[in-house]
Order: C-alpha cells, then structure tokens, then sequence
C-alpha cells in the first residue's frame, strides 16, 4: 500500500521511501523516512496535492510522489504525548563555564578587535527574520550571495559594532537540493563565521534538530536559540534545557523573538563561543550501539579514509564523512578522492546498507531522527494541541477546504486591491497630493516674487515639482499594498495559496510554488522575480521568471490612475482591475506557449510546509515597508528626478540649445517623433506619448511624471489622443517591457540574452495587444 492511498484521518508507518536522486533526499531531510508515522490529514480543493502531518508539522505532497512511498500498518490517528517523570535538575552553565560543553584546552580566544562573525541558521518559518531585526535593529543592509543572486541580509549586533550577523536563507537541511541549502552550506564553508546561531521552532522541535545535527557536525561554535518558548508554555508543554544542552553539546537558550525575551542572553552566549571558540563538546551523533552500530563503523570509516582530504580542502571531517555517506555529489567532487579511495567508500557504504538494511540515504537520515527521537523523549514534555494549530485547522476549513478555498482567494485578493486603490491607499494618496500641489503654489509663489529666471523657474516647477511630486504622490498606493502582501506571506497564507492552486498552475507547465514570486510581482516585480529562487527547478525558475512581469506591479499605478481618471472617472476602479485580469490573462496564455516550447516537461515535484497561522510581527511588517518606501524614494530623487531634468532640458531647448517656445521644436520632438510612427496605429502617436514611453524603461512611475511636464494638465491630455486610444495605451502600459531594475534582476538571475529577449519581447506583446484592443473597439464603433 502507498501513501497515496491512505484514507483521511488514517495514520500509517512509512516503510519504503522510493524516487531518487536530489528529490529522495529532499523527503528523507523533512522526516519521511521509513518507520516514521504520517497522517493523512486533506486532499486540496482540486484533490492534488494532499496534505500530511508527520513529526508534529503539516508538509504537503502531490499524489504522484505520495504513490513512492508504501506504507504499513495503517490505523486510527492519534496523538502521542510525551511526559517524563521530573530528573535531577541539571545546572544551567555559566558564561564560560569552560570544560561543560568543549575542551578548555582546544580554545583559542580570538584578538581584541577582531569582527566577530555569525551565521544565523534555520529552518523555514520559525521566526529567523524576527530575530535578525531584533539582534540587528536598523544596522541592517542588504546585498547578495558571491556568484549567486540569493539575498544576503547582514548586520551588527546592537550594541556590538564588532560583529557582523548574516540572515542566511531559511533551509531544512544542508543537502544541495535548492539553491539556498547550496548558499547556506558554501557560506559556512568557505567564509568560515566565528560562530553559529542556530534558532530552532520549540513548537516543532522534531523537525528543526534535524538541521541543529548537521550544523554541529560543522566544528564552529554555536548557540541554539530555542525560538516560541512562550508559546510551548502557554499550551502546557515544556523543554528542559539544562538537559538539552548536556545532550547537544551546546549552549541553549530559550527565547521568544516576537516578544524580545532573551535576547540578550543569546547575545551574551554567542558573543562568548564565538570570542573564545568555544566549539560544540558533542560530535558523534550516532550511538555505536544503534542496530548493531552499522552507521557508527561506517562514518568513523569514512572519516579514517577522508582524513587528508578534508584536511586539504578545509572541510569539516565528520561533515564530510556523514555527506560522503548519503552519496552528496557536491562533496564527492571537491575531496577528488583516486580511483581506489573510491572503491573503498562504496564498499565501506556497502557495507552498511547491507548490514541496517536500508539504502545509504535512508540510513544516515534514520540514524538523525533516531538521535532527535531521543533528545525528545528525555527532555520535551510535548503539550496539548496548540491554540496555534487548533486556529489553524479551523481557519483551513474555509481557506483551503474544497469548495471556499478558490472564492476565499478572489475575496481576499478582491478586498486588498479594493482597500488599496479605493479606500486607504487612495485617500492617503490622495491627501499627499494635495500638499505636494499646495508646496508648488507656494514655491512657484516664492520664486516669482523673487524674479527667478524664467528657466530655472520651469526647471524647478515644471521639471522637479511637476514630474518627481507626480510620483510621489502615489507612494501611499504602494506602500499599502506591500503592506497588505507582507501580510499575507508572513501569516503563512500564501503557502495556503500554493497548495490550492498547485493542481491548476501545473495545466500550464508550473508549480504551486510559483504563486508566490507572481503574487509578489503584484507588488513589485523585482522581489518577485528574486523569489523565484526558492524554486528548486531550474525550469520552474525560468518559467516564473518569464512570466511574472506580466502580474502588473505597483509602478503601475500611477499610470492607470492617471488615465482612468481622464478618461473613464465613472469606472476607474473597474478599469483598473480589469487590467489587472488582462495581465493574468496574458501570463497563462504566454505560459501555455512556453510549455510547448522552450520549456517542455513536467513541473518541479511540490514539497512544502504548511505553518501555522501567525499574526505577523508589527516590527517585521514595519521593516518592510520601510525598505520598499526607502527603495521608492531613493528611485523618485534620483533615477525619477534624473529622468525628469533630462526630459525638462529635452523639451525646453532646441537642437541650438536656445529656449523654445513651442515644445513641438525642442529636442525631445526630434528625437521622439523618429519613433512616434510605430505607435500610430495603436492611436497615440503623439511624440510626447512616445517620450513618456521610452522614459518608463528607466521607470513605470516616469511614464506619468514625463507627461505631467510635456502636456501640462488633464484637459491638455483630453486633446492628444481618444478614449479608445488611452484604453489601448493603458493595454500597452500594462504589457511592455518592465523597468531597467527589472531587466537587471532577469540579467542577474538568467544571463544578458533572456533579459534582451524579455525587453524586446514584451514590446513585442505589447504592441499586438494594444492593436487588438484599437481594432475591437472600433468594431463596437468606440472612438
């Protein structure tokens, strides 16, 4: 029998876990080994994927994978408990409690003033973000990963201008499976950080050891911060740390980020294992007497015949070994064992797999959760069903439950545009610009009563006040709409998304993974094509890539407010939305294609887990949207403000560089009218239409503040071009190439000819839709 076969409700014993390849260690890193018990718990809307419990967490699976796992011994579901009789109290160390956890005679205290560097790891979803802001506060920036375009976040510890703290991506284990577990590994090795901070979720303690095991095979020092600690309290259960840390080898520190609770005893710990390389007093984590310690010869094997070459290349030896042992081929390449070394390994793994009766893989990833199993049974007393997770199976019903979870979508989805372009955001937008206008009367005021030339006058007017304070004004627009998305990603709602949509993106050749970067891409496109790089799938990538500028980000719109509110006032918010449709539209119908073209095959397998729902913290959201208006601002005064001086100075001289009277005779007519003939057929051929065009390259928000300062006021643009032609520039705004920021992400993450290929690609589109749109109006007899 196969997992895909378990009822609802059931719970079996996996026995055989089937696949291969990168795909299988994936399953046995997240805990579907064999004798784990799994809970069928729903099958999604579409009834694919399924949803299971496994561990104490919610990991989602689509049937073709399930249907590799067989299974045994299926019964009832029940939940196990764990409650010991209370120990001898175990003394909590002392700062530098020397000889507790290491070797006194091993360390090494580090020179005064050195930077004392940290690596902060964990799994998805259990708080890591919180806790950055919380160690780092503002001193925060943000760059990339050598020679990948993974985000990097780093930061001093406040108060610690010695150290250098960095986010690294949140991962389940150190296979190379996605590109992050490859950042995060090659970002330990190769950097080398002083220290380690490892945060682990106490709610699912089960599953987050199984990364603590590896980082410790590591030899760097390391603290674990036991994360939600007042949550494990406020639903009975409970960890005993003391006992932990003498089972783990090192210091434990039971925190609760979202409440700042401590902190700064993890900072103390850290600072201190990092300062005098304190490094972790337990290595061996199999028990020799473990089936008959078949994986404990084999590792201590390995490590014999690996010994120089871990040496020479300055990889941990039992990380080595352990890697080497679950057939890791990124390890195998860089330790260049000969041709006998390798022969000896195979038949060392041989060896093994014969004696446990399990493959290699299977057998390393049993030898880890049997170890977790009894951490757990010796020092977690396991609680009742949290509030957390209770809420979260209520809210499920209707979020994810088979005939709500689609209309809930849309409703939701309906709500955050509506509140956005509506009420808050617009009526924030809305107050903004009415200060921006009553500051360029009082300027203009202020310049003419001091008789400023007539040219720096409109530079400073109808240039920087006219085209930057355009843009500006829909700065609340965005922000909004971040806010509500940060929302959305940090409640653990837009996992919910991609399950339920999982079945209906793989029709067009995708992932339910997907949804997320395209959702993001709603917001702004550069995030969202960053986010593709949690797609394991180099095709998925590619894909969602090349699809997401077609989900209109908010750059946008202020183009679509700008002409919605000359042309169709009555029914700018319709308008607005249905350009938001088009563009969906237009994805899954250039998806399609793609999928029987450049990118034939199936979707990446989805693996995924479903947290629990959380409220997300004030300060995380405030960080965030911090960031996205800093971004914005940074754009408005100085690619925006670039734009609108050069388009100023275009417009206001001649090719003679006197001052024109008409704009008609300025440069920027020159220039602008060698292209305008290719928009004509579309209806807006006019030379300032196509001037506001090319500057939206640099920027969408440009589009608007370009023609602010060539056409003056609405009633002028009323003059230039039809009702039928703004609805086919609109078609064309939404589908046109996306800005320079965006070309470059795509040059980042795919390479110069898929970003030339985007870029000319979508004008491409663009144009034809637009046309479109021309001919079907005039059909219905639109003007």
């Amino acid at each position: 029998m196969t997992l895909k076969d378990l009822p609802i409700g059931k719970t079996a014993t996996v026995c055989i876990v089937g696949g291969e390849g990168a795909l299988r260690q994936h399953f046995l890193d997240m805990g579907l080994i064999p004798t784990a018990d799994v809970t069928m718990v729903k099958y999604a809307p579409m009834g694919d994927p399924v949803e299971l419990r496994i561990h104490g967490y919610e990991l989602t699976l689509r049937l073709a994978d399930a249907e590799k796992i067989e299974i045994e011994n299926v019964r009832d579901s029940t939940e196990k408990t764990t409650s010991k009789k209370p120990k001898v109290d175990i003394a909590h160390p002392g700062l530098g409690e020397g000889g507790k956890y290491h070797t006194k005679a091993d360390e090494h205290p580090l020179p005064d003033g050195t930077i004392l560097t940290f690596a902060l790891a964990g799994n998805q979803n259990c708080g890591k973000t919180t806790l950055f802001n919380q160690l780092t506060g503002s001193s925060q920036h943000v760059g990339n990963f050598p020679g990948v375009t993974v985000d990097r976040k780093d930061g001093a510890i406040r108060g610690h201008t010695d150290t250098l703290v960095t986010d690294l991506p949140g991962i389940y284990s150190m296979s190379p499976y996605s590109s992050e577990e490859i950042v995060t590994r090659q970002f330990v090795l190769d950097e080398h950080p002083k220290g380690i901070i490892n945060i682990v979720d106490a709610t699912n303690i089960e599953r987050n050891l199984c990364l603590t095991m590896q980082l410790m095979e590591l030899d760097i020092p390391m603290v674990l911060a036991l994360n939600m600690m007042d949550e494990v309290r406020e639903n009975g259960g409970s960890i005993r740390v003391n006992e932990l840390e003498e089972m783990l080898g090192v210091p434990v520190i039971p925190i609760s980020a979202a409440k700042n609770e401590g902190i700064q005893e993890l900072i103390d710990h850290a600072i201190h294992v990092a300062k005098y390389q304190e490094r972790p007093g337990r290595k061996d984590l199999c028990d020799a007497n473990d089936h008959g310690g078949a994986v404990h010869r084999c590792l201590h094997s390995i490590m014999h015949l690996i010994e120089d070459h871990a040496k020479r290349e300055n990889i941990p030896l039992r990380f080595a070994a352990s890697k080497l042992a679950e057939g890791d081929p990124l390890i195998i390449k860089q330790l260049d064992l000969d041709q006998n070394e390798k022969e000896a390994l195979e038949h060392i793994i041989r060896q093994m797999e014969a004696e446990r009766g399990l493959d290699r893989a299977a057998a390393i990833a049993d030898m880890r959760f049997a170890f977790i199993e009894k951490i757990c049974r010796e020092t977690v007393v396991k609680p009742k069903e949290s509030k957390e997770h209770a809420r979260s199976v209520k809210i499920d019903k209707i979020l994810t439950g088979k005939y709500t979870a689609i209309p809930a979508f849309i409703a939701i989805m309906g709500i955050v545009f509506w509140l956005t372009f509506n009420v808050i955001g617009a009526g924030l937008s809305n107050l903004l610009d009415l200060g921006i206008g009553w500051l360029t009367q009082v300027t203009a005021a202020a310049l003419e009563s001091w008789h400023v030339n007539d040219v720096l006058r409109s530079l400073v007017i109808d240039g920087i006040f006219n085209g930057v304070g355009s843009v500006l004004s829909f700065l609340p627009i965005i922000v909004t709409l971040f806010f509500f998305l940060s929302i959305l990603e940090d409640s653990g709602y837009m996992a919910r998304v991609a399950f339920v949509m999982d079945k209906l993106l793989r029709k067009i050749g995708l992932s339910g993974r997907s949804i997320v970067p395209m959702l993001i891409g709603f917001g702004c496109t550069v995030p969202g094509v960053m986010a593709s790089r949690t797609l394991p799938s180099e095709r998925d990538r590619k894909m969602t890539i090349l699809l997401t500028p077609f989900m209109s980000c908010s750059a946008k719109l202020p183009i679509y407010a700008f002409f919605t509110a000359a042309f169709f006032p009555k029914y700018g918010a319709l308008v607005m939305i249905g350009l938001y449709f088009l563009g969906i539209l237009m994805g899954i119908f250039m998806a399609l294609i793609m999928r029987k073209t450049m990118f034939k095959g199936e979707a990446v397998p989805f693996v995924m887990e479903l947290p629990n729902y959380r409220m997300p913290g004030a300060k995380n959201v405030a960080q965030l949207l911090w960031e996205k208006a800093k971004d914005f601002l940074q754009r408005a005064f100085t690619i925006i403000f670039i734009a609108t001086i050069i388009i100023w100075f275009l417009q206001t001289f001649d090719m003679h560089l006197n001052v024109v009277t008409d704009s008609q005779n300025s440069i920027l007519a020159v220039f602008s009218g060698l292209i305008a003939p290719m928009f004509a057929p579309l209806g807006f051929g006019d030379w300032r239409i196509s001037t506001a065009l090319i500057t939206g390259f640099m920027a969408k928000e440009s589009v608007v503040s370009t023609l602010s300062v060539l056409v003056g006021s609405t009633n002028n643009l009323l003059t230039i071009i039809t009702p039928l032609a703004a609805g086919s520039l609109l078609v064309f705004c939404l589908l046109y190439t996306p800005c320079v920021a965006v070309i470059s992400s795509v040059k980042r993450e795919l390479g110069g000819k898929w970003a030339v290929g985007v870029a000319v690609g979508q004008c491409i589109i663009a144009w034809i839709a637009a046309f479109l749109v021309k001919l079907v109006g005039m059909a219905f007899g639109a003007i």
